[in-house]
């Protein structure tokens, strides 16, 4: 069993988690956006007369890259995937659009919680400078406040996981994300789950709706 899996919802759901514990139950690929960039970064979209010839051209710049050129990297990453859990995208309506249009999908999931439990969740969350490696201030600290336990650098708080910040990028989920949610009501695999619980009770809902629906 190869299920092509999408998993949806704001950020600090608990996407990422699941999507982690997902592609190693069902030995699938887990295809997020930002790593589809980042291994596409020198793709030629010259033909699609684009601003710029590579993607990593607009990364560099920090420009937002088009949905055209996130369509094509998707797609690509899919269509070498047997199976796959999807992260990340589709961000908009066109992007689900472009998306049906690439595959099918087995399994719908939307995972939610509460706004400020998502506020919580993002603002406490802190990073090494170093390795990367990921805490939390409340629900995984390290050993020594500030410091990572895996090599020792500093842990730091991303720009993006600011209040200000946080509560701006979960305005734009509500403003261009949701309506995407409604083009997948009606799919037979659609699953609503709680994300406003344990990670292990949401993986043990995530889990069943996979295997109830592949």
């Amino acid at each position: 069993m190869n299920p092509k899996i999408l998993i949806l919802g704001p950020p600090g759901a608990g996407k990422g988690t699941q999507s982690d514990r997902l592609a190693t139950a069902f030995e699938v690929e887990h295809v997020t956006t930002g790593d589809a960039l980042r291994a596409n970064k020198g793709m030629d979209i010259s033909e699609m007369d684009t601003e710029y010839d590579t993607p990593g051209e607009y990364m560099d710049d920090g420009e937002l890259v088009p949905d055209a050129v996130v369509d094509a990297m998707v797609e690509e990453a899919l269509s070498g995937a047997d199976g796959f859990v999807l992260d990340g995208y589709p961000r908009n309506e066109d992007q689900a659009e472009a998306l049906q249009g690439m595959t099918d999908l087995d399994v719908v999931l939307v995972l939610d919680a509460p706004e400020e439990e998502l506020v919580d969740r993002l603002t406490g969350r802190r990073v090494c400078d170093d390795c990367g490696a990921n805490f939390h201030v409340e629900f995984s600290p390290p050993k020594a406040a500030g410091v990572c336990d895996q090599c020792g650098g500093d842990l730091i708080q991303r720009e993006d996981d600011t209040e200000e910040t946080v509560r701006e990028r979960l305005s734009v989920y509500a403003e261009d994300t949701e309506p995407v949610l409604a083009l997948y009501a009606d799919h037979d695999g659609y699953v609503e789950i709680d994300g406003d619980q344990s990670p292990d009770d949401v993986w043990d809902e995530v889990r069943q709706a996979v295997r109830d629906h592949t």
